[in-house]
């Protein structure tokens, strides 16, 4: 017998949080279709999270794709179908990909599994980047080198952190919801072992009975512990590095893994700064958010050299 998880029409971050509500109560053999037919839009974290959802399962699941042309065609445009098609059964139309109309997409969902594949990925990006992050949005020619910085340290974590592959994707649009303006949207996701397990592995390691994954969040997040040793100089930072350009960009961090996700909030959002006791997922997804510059907007803050 299967089980239909429905995919919601609008996919991102928070909606995303559907999907897992039907997922979390069934054991990783269940048969499962995901069904995406009413899709009509997805971020970059919606379908990076999409792919980590299969990636939890034992039993190969269905996938019914988008049946919009113009959703199910933007799909193709990320590279979502091109991953999927290794870990669904998929139903229905998947349009051809076609190359070189990637203008809204910065970079495609792209697999991360080692050290080469994270400068692969920086590499690709680093001129487009700089287009879209002077040109689109407006910020000075230090962010651009800071946005490599920030993508290169997400997807290391994935490498350090993990245990298996993930995927990256970004992506500018205009967030309308909240800002009125353009943003560029960082997606790191992968379904691994998580923050908690990875932080428990530490030599060191010690936690008493408040120990759970929000506190391994609160830990990673804010206060920059690693299951690397002190002696390993630059292992396990990159959170802190993440946390330092998006408080002088004014972005956004959001950081889920296992049943809590934790966030840290810009004057534009009003987002939880904590979320426990939420239905468990498998590994850690990452959103950073670094929006648009207008005229008026006040000087970034200084960098500073201690997260």
């Amino acid at each position: 017998m299967t089980t239909v998880i429905s995919v919601p029409p609008s996919l991102d971050e928070q909606s995303f949080e559907q999907v897992i509500e039907q997922l979390a109560p069934l054991p990783p053999e269940q048969k499962v279709l995901f069904d995406a037919r009413h899709a009509r839009w997805a971020s970059p974290y919606g379908l990076t999270a999409l792919l980590c959802a299969a990636q939890s399962r034992s039993e190969k699941p269905s996938f019914a794709v988008p049946e919009h042309p113009d959703t199910a065609s933007y799909w193709a445009r990320t590279g979502f179908f091109r991953h999927a098609a290794e870990l669904f059964e998929l139903h229905g139309t998947v349009p051809r990909q076609r190359e070189g109309h990637d203008s809204d997409v910065l970079l495609e969902i792209t697999p991360v599994t080692q050290s080469d594949d994270v400068h692969a990925v920086v590499g690709r990006i680093q001129q487009k980047a700089a287009e879209i992050l002077h040109g689109q949005l407006h910020l000075e020619t230090a962010a651009t080198m800071g946005f490599g910085m920030t993508l290169s340290e997400a997807c290391q974590n994935i490498v350090e952190h993990a245990g298996q592959g993930g995927w990256v994707a970004v992506q500018t649009y205009a967030f309308r919801k909240r800002l009125g303006r353009r943003v560029v949207v960082i997606a790191v996701c992968d379904a691994g072992v998580g923050f908690r397990s990875s932080l428990e592995s530490s030599p060191g390691h010690r936690h008493d009975d408040r120990w759970g994954d929000s506190r391994a969040l609160e830990s990673a997040v804010v206060h920059a512990v690693s299951r690397f040793r002190h002696g390993d100089a630059g292992r396990g930072q990159g959170l802190a590095g993440i946390r330092r350009y998006i408080a002088r960009w004014d972005g956004k961090l959001s950081v889920r893994s296992g049943t809590a996700r934790i966030a840290l909030i810009p004057t534009w959002d009003e987002d939880d700064p904590m979320r426990e006791s939420l239905p468990s997922f498998p590994g850690a997804q990452v959103q950073i958010m670094i929006p648009e510059r207008l005229a008026g907007d006040p000087k970034p803050a200084a960098r500073t050299r201690r997260a």
